[in-house]
């Protein structure tokens, strides 16, 4: 049968040993992941000049560039983008179901 076979006694021991001084140097053990910065989820104030400015500056928006340029989620960009739609901010010129194309409203 496969599968992952039992550690002995021994090696038991020494892991333990090897965890036990990593945690009296107090250092990171080595098994842990780096830390990951999660995108923010609450969306920049839509009436703010300033959010308004940084669109107007960009040739084509579209929901991957608004999220990479505020740091965002894609779904929130996309709200976004639709409201700033609403407001005349920005004019919908082409996509399909999952991306769409926005320009500045001149």
């Amino acid at each position: 049968m496969g599968g992952k076979k039992k550690l002995t006694l021994k090696q038991i021991e020494r892991m333990q040993e090897k965890k036990d001084e990593t945690q009296r140097r107090g250092g990171k053990s080595s098994g842990s992941a780096p830390e990951k910065k999660t995108p923010g989820i609450t969306p920049p104030d839509v009436k703010s000049d300033k959010v308004i400015g940084e669109v107007k500056k960009m040739k084509a928006v579209t929901p991957y560039a608004v999220a990479s340029r505020f740091n965002l989620r894609l779904s929130v960009a996309r709200d976004m983008l639709d409201e700033l739609a609403q407001r005349g901010v920005i004019e919908y010129v082409s996509g399909s179901k999952n991306l769409k194309i926005y320009k500045p409203h001149d």
